[in-house]
C-alpha cells in the first residue's frame, strides 16, 4: 500500500475551542453617577465537525492534518458587548465515515449523506456578563461567568465504501476485470493475485437510464477474519453493500466448496453479512461449451441464483446486470 492515493483508517486528535470570559463592566459616562453592571457576555468556543463531502473519495487529506484544534471565543466587554463566536472547524469527509472515541471504541456517529454533520467535540459556552446576576440585594456585581472549557480527545476514523453491489472473491476470480467492462472504471488488471489493493467503485448502466454503484473489493483469502492476506482492512467495507456478487472462476476444483470458503469469511467476520442478497458469477465461462456448462450446474450451491458469465467475450454480462438490479429492488 505504499504510495497509495486511498486511505480508508486514519486517527486524529481534536480540540474544541474554550468559551470567551463574561465581562465584569460597570458603565461609567458623564452625568450617569451611578451607572450599573453592562459587562457582556463570552463568545462561544469553535466545534470540531464532520461533514460529508461526495466529492471525498479517500482520508488521506487528514493523514496530514491529524490535529485539529478550533480557537477559543472572545471575551465580553463593556455595554454588553458579546465576544466574537469563534469558528467551528469543519472537516470535509467521503461518505461512509465513521467516527469512534480511540481510547474506548465507542461508536461516535456515521456520516452517509452529502452535507450531513456529525460533532465530534462541542465548543465551550461563553460566560454570562455580570449584568446577568444584578438583582434586587445586589445592585452590583462585581463577578461574572468564566468560559465553559473545550473538550479534548483522540478518534478514529474509518471509511466504509458506499456502493450498491460488492464483488467477493479470491484474488485473481476476474473481479476487476467485470467492472472494468461494465463501467467506466479502470481498475489494475493483471494475471496474479493482489492486483487489487484498495477497493475500485464503478457506475453501471442497466436500461432506461437506470444505474447503480458497483465496488470491486480487493480478494479475500481463507483466514482473511483473521488478518491473513489484506486481512480485514478492506471486508469492512463490504458491509456497506446492499448485493453481494460471489465470482468464482470456472476452472475453480470445486465452485461450492470455494462459495462455502468466502461466506465462512464474511460470517465469521461479521454474521449480519448473510442477512444481504447473494448472487453468483462463474466467470471465464469463455471457453466452456453449453454441454459442459450444464454438467456444472449440478455442483452449484443451492437455492443460489447464478449467472455464467465472460467478461472477455461479454457472455451472458446483460443478463447478470439485469439479476443485480432485481436484487437491489428486492
Amino acid at each position: 500500500m505504499a504510495g497509495s492515493n486511498f486511505v480508508d483508517y486514519v486517527k486524529i486528535f481534536a480540540r474544541s475551542g474554550h468559551g470567551g470570559a463574561g465581562s465584569a463592566h460597570f458603565r461609567r459616562e458623564k452625568f450617569v453617577a451611578f451607572g450599573g453592571p453592562d459587562g457582556g457576555d463570552g463568545g462561544k468556543g469553535g466545534s470540531i465537525v464532520l461533514q460529508g463531502d461526495r466529492q471525498y473519495w479517500t482520508l488521506i487529506h487528514l493523514k496530514y492534518q491529524r490535529h485539529q484544534f478550533a480557537e477559543d471565543g472572545g471575551n465580553g466587554s463593556g455595554a454588553r458587548s458579546t465576544g466574537k463566536d469563534a469558528k467551528d472547524i469543519v472537516i470535509p469527509v467521503p461518505l461512509g465515515t465513521v467516527a469512534r472515541n480511540a481510547e474506548t471504541g465507542e461508536l461516535v456517529g456515521e456520516v452517509t449523506q452529502e452535507g450531513e454533520r456529525l460533532v465530534l467535540l462541542k465548543g465551550g459556552r461563553g460566560g454570562l456578563g455580570n449584568w446577568h446576576f444584578k438583582s434586587a440585594t445586589n445592585q452590583t456585581p462585581r463577578y461574572a461567568q468564566p468560559g465553559e472549557e473545550g473538550a479534548e480527545g483522540a478518534f478514529i476514523l474509518e471509511l466504509k465504501v458506499l456502493a450498491d453491489v460488492g464483488l467477493v472473491g479470491f484474488p485473481n476470480a476476474g473481479k476487476s476485470t467485470l467492472l472494468s467492462v461494465v463501467s467506466a472504471a479502470k481498475p489494475k488488471i493483471a494475471d496474479y493475485a493482489f492486483t487489487t489493493l484498495e477497493p475500485n467503485l464503478g457506475i453501471v448502466e442497466v436500461r432506461d437510464h437506470k444505474s447503480f454503484v458497483m465496488a470491486d473489493i480487493p480478494g479475500i483469502i481463507e483466514g482473511a477474519h483473521e488478518g491473513r492476506g489484506l486481512g480485514t482492512r478492506f471486508l469492512r467495507h463490504i458491509e456497506r453493500n446492499s448485493v453481494l456478487l460471489f465470482m468464482i472462476p470456472a476452472d475453480s476444483d470445486d465452485i461450492a466448496r470455494d462459495y462455502e470458503i468466502l461466506l465462512g469469511e464474511l460470517t465469521q467476520y461479521n454474521p449480519e453479512l448473510l442477512d444481504k442478497e447473494r448472487l453468483l458469477a462463474v466467470t471465464k465461462c469463455d471457453l466452456l461449451d453449453d454441454e459442459l456448462i450444464e454438467q456444472m450446474r449440478a455442483h452449484l450451491p443451492e437455492g443460489l441464483p447464478t449467472v455464467f458469465i465472460s467478461s472477455v467475450s461479454g457472455l451472458n454480462i446483460q443478463q447478470l446486470k439485469d439479476m443485480l438490479w432485481e436484487a437491489l429492488q428486492r
